[in-house]
């Protein structure tokens, strides 16, 4: 693992978004003591839109190429550059120029931890239709990641305190994200929830499922997915594969249930099941894990709220969350090897 030789602290990669979002001021406000003293955070960006953005925000930071012999001036903040803005960028739309930039920030941090020489990532948000303009073609930073990594199974999840949540699809109509629910596709789910949250926290899970349905469909009063493919994969899974799964539950308890700590994780249906739970209980707090992936990436839960961009208002608690967790989950994964 690679770590700061004074304080053994895992070294966390930042990709600061689009810069013509909340990235850039977020990425540098959730930077206070307390995460200092944890984690060595390296910003993956463009240093001297940094260097503006901590002046204009009036931050009291200093920032310093990355060097990657993993020395470092104590209260600097280091910066691997990648060079890649012009003097001037558009704020607050999207924009060929900053989606490109953010998109190759993302493939600057993974060759970084791919490499070995951060231990985690976590990623400001960038925007789709930018990333779009800017020549890439996907649906989001889960999605780029994978194939930067070369994982084909892979998954979104959510965590939010106790509360951890994985999706059997993510962004798909509404109507898609039905027609995925069988009974592999939820086998699938659930060996893979065990598999992968039993290796990040190093323990075995428990985890509870979401019905489909309202109420999971009371007994097949309104609807017949839970009888058909919800029950079957459950009892499959806990009695083929030993797994600790229970369920399916309805949907408008469980993951309060989850929150409160009775599960270690839900296996949610599709996006929205999950994400309205998520960011109703834990707005601010939660925070994205892409699931499979060979490297470790956390993300915030919100976007790059063009609308605020530039005025020094946005709110950093879920980038720090975010990074936090990076950081524990490094630390976790260096125990366990």
């Amino acid at each position: 693992m690679t770590v700061d030789s004074k304080n053994e602290r895992p070294i966390i990669g930042i990709t600061i978004g689009d810069a013509a979002g909340i990235g850039p001021e977020i990425s540098l406000k959730a930077l206070d003591e307390t995460l200092l003293s944890i984690c060595r955070p390296v910003l993956i960006g463009d240093l001297a839109l940094l260097q503006k953005s901590v002046g204009k925000f009036d931050l009291d930071l200093r920032l310093a190429p990355f060097n990657r012999v993993n020395k470092m001036v104590d209260g600097t903040i280091e910066v691997f550059d990648t060079d890649n803005l012009p003097d001037e960028i558009p704020v607050g739309r999207d924009d060929a120029v900053t989606g490109k930039a953010s998109a190759e920030c993302v493939e600057a941090a993974v060759r970084l931890c791919m490499a070995g020489e951060i231990d985690a990532i976590t990623t400001a948000p960038i925007s789709k239709k930018a990333i779009s303009l800017g020549g890439y073609s996907y649906p989001g930073h889960t999605e780029f990641i994978a194939e930067l990594t070369n994982t084909s199974d892979f998954a979104m999840s959510f965590f939010a305190d106790k509360l951890r949540v994985v999706l059997l699809s993510t962004h798909v109509p509404l109507r898609r994200a039905i027609d995925l629910v069988n009974r592999e596709n939820v086998v699938e789910l659930i060996r893979f929830t065990d598999s992968q949250l039993s290796v990040l926290l190093n323990r075995r899970v428990r985890i509870a499922v979401a019905g489909l349905n309202p109420h999971a469909s009371e007994f097949g009063m309104f609807g017949d997915e839970e009888a058909r493919f919800i029950e079957p994969a459950v009892a499959e899974c806990r009695d083929s594969f030993g797994i600790d799964v229970h369920g399916p539950f309805s949907p408008d308890t469980v993951f309060l249930r989850g929150f409160k700590g009775e599960f270690d994780a839900v296996a949610a249906c599709y996006h929205d099941q999950a994400t309205i739970a998520v960011k109703s209980l834990s707005f601010g707090a939660s925070v994205n894990v892409t699931l499979g992936l060979p490297i470790i990436r956390t993300s915030v839960d919100h976007g790059t709220a063009y609308d605020i961009a530039g005025r020094g208002i946005a709110e950093a608690s879920s980038m720090r969350a975010a990074i936090r967790l990076a950081g524990e989950l490094a630390k976790i994964r260096r125990n366990d090897q």
